[in-house]
């Protein structure tokens, strides 16, 4: 149920410039109260753990009545809200987009068994899907209308079937090591059947290997973002048309732009200064044979320098009020256990860096796991000691003086 306002208020199609408020049945009579924002497209729904993440607190397990937001559109009148993200498992949402196209929905599904969803007959433009580490996992069957396809997270959890995606996207959660062995994609059946894929990966974490590329025989897009490895591989890949590359500190065995005869766009953006520069002159080289058709564009090529600066630290992601404090602190430990000629020295730089944030407010699990790999890289850092000291080491000083 939604209240509709007085003749002095707006409805919930109207524009406002101000803040309006609806009470919603959303999980029950008057359960919600949404605000609804001037110039805002996007809702986001979850449990009250995310906070201020998310606009409607809804416990992970509730049934939701989805059609409450039928009445609202936007100024244009198209339904609103346009973007929809969900943290939970209540997939009714499939059965409404039957008959209320969603233009972007992410769902992160908090599935406590293996779950089989049907998505066939619904209208979703784009659908991400969050997985994280542990929970079901979660069976789909795809939209047979043309839908956009992400998963990110524990790519092991997911599984579809059905129309294949206009483009698929792919976003596994590696480990934050270059230094350990390169992930292997888990088998996505039907998926690899997809003609455009996006692989995104973090710039300096464990390399994705470009193996994986072997099960998808039928690409003519492809875009990689941050850390890879077997570029060489790339080279069994002659039908792609499009190829693009951000974010790749390391393109070490990278094929010759001639080896992609159907090439006809190509874009290397933020990659590593020296093999940037073989591609641009190899970009130069084709327009003089054979122009090329669209757009091309090798561009910010980078040295080593630039990556260790913007994302050596786990701090890229944070607010950058936030980072910068996280960012003197880690300063500051690093400069004293490059003095430290005891491990009970480096115990204390450690220790008085993670007790800077204990009266820190917004620290969460992905906030405490940032400043883990934080003290594991000052724990590499240089020392007069005279013997490494062990992650083991470094993790129990940190949880012994941490409170988040």
């Amino acid at each position: 149920m939604i209240e509709l306002p007085n003749d002095n208020q707006t409805g919930p199609s109207a524009f406002t410039r101000e803040d309006a408020r609806y009470p919603i049945d959303l999980t029950g009579p008057q359960s919600h109260t949404l605000v609804r924002r001037p110039g805002v497209g996007s809702l986001s729904i979850g449990p009250s753990q995310l906070g201020k993440k998310a606009d409607l607190h809804v416990a992970s397990d509730a049934r939701i009545d989805w059609t409450v937001f039928d009445p609202f559109t936007t100024p244009a009148g198209s339904p609103w809200p346009r973007f929809l993200y969900y943290s939970g498992s209540d997939d009714n949402f499939l059965e409404w987009a039957k008959k209320r196209p969603i233009e972007e929905m992410t769902w992160a599904p908090v599935l406590s068994a293996d779950t089989a969803a049907d998505a066939s007959n619904s209208i979703l433009h784009s659908l991400h899907i969050e997985l994280s580490q542990s929970g079901g996992r979660l069976s789909l069957r795809l939209p047979n209308a043309s839908c956009r396809l992400s998963v990110s997270g524990n790519l092991t959890r997911f599984s579809a079937t059905g129309n294949l995606p206009s483009s698929l996207t792919l976003a596994p959660r590696t480990s934050r090591r270059k230094t350990d062995p390169p992930f292997r994609l888990p088998d996505f059946g039907e998926l690899h059947g997809v003609t455009s894929l996006t692989l995104q990966n973090e710039p300096l974490g464990q390399p994705i290997s470009l193996s994986c590329l072997d099960h998808f025989p039928n690409l003519e897009s492809l875009s990689l973002w941050g850390n890879f490895c077997d570029m060489e591989l790339l080279a069994s890949h002659v039908q792609l048309t499009n190829l693009e590359l951000r974010f790749m500190p390391d393109l070490e065995g990278m094929p010759s732009l001639e080896t992609w005869p159907l090439l006809e766009r190509f874009i290397a953006y933020n990659v590593e200064d020296a093999a940037g520069k073989r591609l641009k002159q190899q970009m130069k080289a084709r327009a003089k044979i054979r122009p090329w058709a669209g757009y091309v564009s090798v561009s910010q090529l980078r040295k080593a320098e630039w990556w260790a600066a913007e994302f050596g630290r786990p701090f890229s992601s944070w607010p950058k009020r936030i980072a910068k404090l996280a960012n003197e602190a880690y300063n500051e430990a690093q400069a004293s256990l490059a003095q430290a000629r005891s491990f009970a020295e480096a115990e204390a730089a450690i220790t008085a860096f993670t007790v800077r944030f204990n009266n820190l407010k917004g620290i969460e699990t992905t906030e405490r796991e940032d400043l883990g790999e934080a003290v594991w890289q000052l724990s590499q850092s240089e020392n007069l000691i005279g013997q490494p000291i062990t992650e083991e080491l470094a993790q129990r000083w940190f949880d012994e003086a941490r409170d988040y």
